[in-house]
């Protein structure tokens, strides 16, 4: 006896309609727990869908080229009976991660805990909402809780139908993979309770096994009010209701949209990330009551123009290309960053001429081996030590608050057929400049392929944009949000340069420094770059 089972595409953060590039399988085929069956490709990263489930592919429902969502059904597999106790298929993947059931015994049918679901490797996430309390009647996919990292809000929905007996958790605690959030009494009616996958993380607690939380939970705290689009306050609680997915939540979080005020247009009713777009074009150009309104803030309050509208086609051919989803992606991180950072630039020259003639023996030296010694493999090292001796440049604000980081991750600015990416190179305070410069051959090659992972572009404290091997002497770098400063570099020119004796020629780097004015003020920030220059004119001054 044997049992079919889908194979679904499971979380990939929040991505719709994402290319499949290859499918590793073919009807037939034996397949265990973790073996690739396709591999995706996002604007950011290519990622590998594995099997949660051993047995013989009988069908596949995709095909190469195909784009599939998150829950779509990759392919069916037949499993032999005596592996039935292994992963069941969720039947609904939802865009939040689903909670997993673990059932007791009760005299009405069972009781069943439901507990936190594989939240990619999170630990320690702040519960920012609970949406049940003891006594509540519950369906399944009714949101639990709502949880918060540093990237994003995702709700915990319910997989199991039934009335609340215990809440084991608390507004203001923190939670980890596998930790218990409700009890829930399911009647023996309750024929369908999903359960998670219990192979697919074999690491993670099993659900039979789970224990509530010992620590003594955090004080009830009101909900947070943040400034929304307007300059008026977030209802949070209207905002944690919205139907939207956790990442149209960090980004309406971002642009300070409350989504209690959006209609969504998405499938039942969901909002989605160009409902948020368009409402904050409204708002810009005060097209809509509401848009008028919070315009008053962003738009209003800059006293901005509507965007020309203008037919091109009037003045002489043209051709009409979509921007790539890096660009439009970058396009609003940039806009935001530019109107709600107050920027300051500040210029100065490194020689780089002795710097420059110890690269090139180095690199002659590493001829055998293959290695490659960057310039800006030196530039990231003396942006460590610089950030060591000033640390408000190591530093992102929150609120009225200064975080001051004790990590060094620098990223830099990679130029890639479908646009700009910032790879980001960890703990460079433990790396010497040639790792440095094998982490830049490293991570530069994979952003130009596309198979950059989410991982590889988060956490940087400081970021370099190097135009060095195009030319210029100088420009305006953007802040990166959080961040606080921006190193932008151009390319080095020989300029004659005074001794005190003769003028001489020096191979001279343009640095230009763009940074926060609410945290660094002017002469901190030509401090700072003058303090990179030296180290770059004499790379003795490292040792000391």
């Amino acid at each position: 006896m044997s049992q079919l089972i889908e194979q679904k595409v499971p979380d990939i953060g929040g991505h719709d309609n994402v290319d499949i590039i290859d499918v590793a399988v073919k009807v037939g085929d034996s397949v265990n727990v973790d073996d690739t069956l396709i591999t995706l490709e996002t604007d950011k990263a290519t990622m590998d869908v594995p099997a949660t489930q051993a047995g013989i592919v009988k069908e596949i429902k995709v095909t190469t080229g195909d784009k599939i969502s998150e829950g779509g059904v990759i392919l069916v597999l037949e499993s032999a009976a005596t592996q039935a106790a292994t992963t069941q298929p969720v039947e609904e993947t939802k865009t939040q991660p689903v909670a997993t059931a673990a059932p007791t015994a009760s005299s009405n049918g069972q009781d069943i805990t439901l507990v936190v679901p594989d939240i990619g490797g999170h630990d320690n996430v702040d519960i920012i909402d609970v949406a049940v309390k003891v006594g509540d009647t519950i369906n399944v996919d009714d949101t639990l809780i709502t949880l918060e990292t540093d990237k994003a809000t995702m709700d915990v929905p319910a997989t199991a139908a039934g009335v609340v007996k215990e809440v084991k958790v608390k507004v203001g605690d923190k939670i980890s993979e596998g930790g218990a959030i409700v009890v829930v009494s399911s009647l023996a009616t309750t024929s369908s309770v999903k359960t998670a996958p219990a192979q697919v993380e074999p690491t993670a607690p099993q659900a039979t096994t789970v224990a509530s939380q010992t620590a003594a939970p955090a004080p009830q705290q009101a909900p947070r009010q943040r400034e929304a689009f307007g300059a008026t306050p977030f209802n949070e609680q209207t905002f944690i209701k919205a139907h939207a997915s956790p990442s149209v939540r960090a980004l309406a979080r971002e642009l300070g949209v409350d989504l209690g005020q959006l209609k969504g247009t998405g499938r039942k009713g969901r909002i989605v990330a160009d409902d948020i777009k368009n409402y904050v074009k409204a708002a810009l150009q005060g097209n809509t009551a509401s848009g008028a309104a919070a315009g008053t803030s962003l738009g209003g309050g800059l006293d901005l123009l509507p965007w020309p509208k203008v037919d091109f086609a009037k003045f002489g051919e043209v051709e009409v290309q979509p921007l790539s989803r890096i660009k439009k992606i970058s396009g609003q991180n940039l806009s935001r960053n530019w109107v709600m950072i107050p920027h300051v630039t500040v210029n100065e020259d490194a020689d780089m001429t002795d710097l420059e003639a110890f690269r090139k023996l180095m690199v002659k030296e590493w001829e055998k081996t293959g290695e490659k010694l960057s310039p800006l493999a030196f530039i990231i090292k003396a942006s460590e030590l610089a950030l060591k001796a000033f640390p408000e440049f190591n530093s992102s604000l929150d609120g009225d608050n200064l975080v001051l980081k004790k990590y060094y991750n620098i990223g830099f600015a990679a130029d890639t057929p479908n646009g700009l990416v910032v790879p980001v190179i960890k703990n460079v305070d433990q790396m010497g400049v040639r790792e440095i410069s094998g982490e830049l051959t490293r991570l530069s090659g994979l952003a130009r392929e596309g198979k950059l992972k989410p991982t590889d572009m988060q956490g940087a404290c400081f970021t370099i944009s190097s135009l060095g091997g195009i030319g210029g002497t100088g420009f305006t770098p953007i802040v990166n949000a959080p961040e606080v400063a921006i190193l932008g570099v151009c390319k080095s020119q020989i300029k004659p340069v005074w001794n005190g004796k003769e003028f001489e020629p020096r191979l001279m780097c343009p640095l230009s420094l763009s940074f926060d004015h609410r945290v660094i003020d002017g002469a901190a920030g030509m401090r700072f770059t003058v303090y990179i220059a030296k180290l770059l004119s004499d790379i003795k001054r490292w040792v000391l």
